[in-house]
């Protein structure tokens, strides 16, 4: 690629390397940064879900209602949107309108063990 001078700029391959390295590092953080958080709890049920399927995954809290403590967890759309060697699993948060929303997240893949 010409420079301003008309001869062609030079890029070290160790220069290269790095910008390639930190490229890459900088993947995980940015695609841990684009996940929204929400409260359940003042959120309908159908708002959860589509707010879910718009995002494709999201982070909702709410209280646990045997303790009163904070409970959280990534809820997802689809199995696309779970790391490799994950599935989908259901569950159910509690919404404003019900105690008991379906809704899916992610989980290990299961292998059975016949010995």
């Amino acid at each position: 690629m010409p420079c301003a001078a008309g001869k062609p700029s030079k890029i070290g391959a160790g220069k290269f390397f790095l910008l390639g390295l930190a490229a890459c590092l900088s993947l995980p953080a940015a695609d841990a940064q684009a996940i929204s958080r929400y409260t359940s709890t003042s959120m309908t049920c159908s708002k959860i879900q589509a707010t879910i399927d718009r995002d494709g995954a999201a982070i909702m809290k709410y209280r646990s209602p045997r303790t009163g403590l904070p409970l959280y967890d990534r809820y997802v759309k689809n199995r696309l949107f779970c790391p490799g060697g994950q599935t989908t699993d259901r569950a159910s948060i509690p919404a404003s309108d019900t105690p008991s929303c379906p809704v899916y997240r992610c989980e290990d893949i299961q292998f059975f063990d016949y010995r």
